[in-house]
Order: structure tokens, then C-alpha cells, then sequence
């Protein structure tokens, strides 16, 4: 039902098409054909034009958005490049910093260790002081 419907309206708008072109030639067919054939190839031309002026357009703003798209890409590499920095930095002022601690580190080890020896070697002479004294006096040395 609906094809025959549809055959129904397209048949109608042809007839009344050619009517339409009929009338205005004054009823030559000759004339209403060559009208028909001009306004189609007219509006064939508009058609054409609108879809490359069209097409001119979505050119034009496909490049404008990849220029966008690229700067924005560029911008984002540069910030990522800036951090990498700003982390590479930071990260070598804490290995300085550790450097710094470790060194201090060495220092207090070395001087406690140092001064542990001294003490051993003090507690060691004195005592080696009063044995030597207490054997020279076996001996008959003096109390030295």
C-alpha cells in the first residue's frame, strides 16, 4: 500500500512539475523543456557549489583543529618535559642530601671509634702503668 502511495505523490509532483513549466512557455513543450533543462543544470551548479564551498569550509576547520590539536599536543609534552625536570632536580638534592648525612654519618662513627680507641688505649697504659709497678715492686724497684 505504501508504494502505491508513494508512486501516487512522485506521479503527482511530475505532473505537476511539467504543468508548471508548461504554463510559464506558454504552452510550447519545446520551451518548458529548455526551462526545465536551464533551472536543473541552475540548480545542479547551486548544489554543486554550496557542497565545495562546503567542503572548503570543513578543510579549513579540520586544519585549524589540528593545529589546535598539535599545539595542545606540544604543550603537553612541554609540561611533562618541566616536571621531568623539576623531578630530576628534586631527586638530585635528595641524593646530595643523602650524600651530606651519610658523610656526617662517617664523621660521628669514625669519632666516637676514635674516641673508644683512646679510651682503650688509656684504660690499657694504665693498667699496664700499675702492673709494671706492682711487678717492680717485687723486685725491688721503686713505686713507678
Amino acid at each position: 500500500m505504501a508504494s502505491r502511495r508513494g508512486l501516487a505523490v512522485l506521479g503527482l509532483g511530475a505532473l505537476t512539475g511539467a504543468g508548471y513549466y508548461l504554463y510559464n512557455a506558454g504552452g510550447d513543450v519545446q520551451t518548458a523543456e529548455k526551462d526545465a533543462k536551464h533551472d536543473a543544470n541552475k540548480l545542479s551548479s547551486k548544489v554543486k557549489g554550496e557542497t565545495a564551498s562546503k567542503e572548503e569550509q570543513l578543510k579549513k576547520q579540520s586544519q585549524s583543529t589540528g593545529k589546535e590539536i598539535g599545539a595542545k599536543f606540544d604543550n603537553t609534552v612541554d609540561q611533562a618535559k618541566e616536571q621531568g625536570k623539576t623531578l630530576e632536580n628534586q631527586a638530585k638534592g635528595y641524593s646530595k642530601e643523602a650524600e651530606q648525612k651519610l658523610e656526617q654519618g662517617k664523621k660521628e662513627t669514625a669519632g666516637g671509634l676514635n674516641k673508644a680507641v683512646d679510651k682503650f688505649d688509656e684504660t690499657v697504659t694504665d693498667a699496664a702503668s700499675k702492673t709494671k709497678s706492682g711487678v717492680s715492686s717485687w723486685f725491688g724497684g721503686g713505686g713507678k
